[in-house]
């Protein structure tokens, strides 16, 4: 089954206070059914009123945790998408607060595989996944024993 398939007139919220991020993911998901919100209140007011299939969360601007939690207290899964809390950290909060996955921005313009893993997958095989595809990318920017670190 294709990604256009799986990803097929899926709900997904897209946080971020970049209006050219929302715009990219927005035209590379145009398969799906894309909700916006530029600020955490318009993302609070969304996550209250509707259901999502994936919930898509910058990390920093939109305070990207704090929204995390509210998404996964809904069940909604929820993938962290950053460029400037690239970190061992933020990596860690996001795994412990229920995301299940982490990327990042450099590589949106695989989002549609990614998200295809969420849909498919189990939140440990999403997990699993990325760690294969991205394990090296990880490396480099954290460090070769950054899995070992606490």
């Amino acid at each position: 089954m294709s990604t256009e398939t799986i990803l097929k007139d899926k709900a997904i919220l897209v946080v971020d206070d970049e209006p050219d991020i929302l715009d990219s993911i927005a035209e590379q998901l145009d398969m799906c059914r894309i909700y916006r919100a530029k600020d955490y209140e318009i993302a609070l007011q969304l996550l209250a009123a509707l259901k999502f299939d994936i919930v898509i969360l910058d990390v920093m601007g939109v305070r990207g945790f704090e929204l995390l939690k509210k998404s996964v207290s809904k069940g909604f899964p929820t993938v962290m998408l950053t460029a400037h809390a690239m970190t061992p950290e933020a990596l860690k909060e996001s795994i412990q607060l229920g995301a299940v996955s982490f990327l990042p921005k450099e590589m949106m313009a695989e989002l549609d595989t990614y998200l295809t893993d969420v849909v498919t997958g189990s939140k440990k095989v999403v997990w699993k996944n990325l760690l294969d595809k991205l394990g090296d990318y990880f490396e480099r920017q954290f460090g070769a024993d950054w899995k070992e670190k606490d």
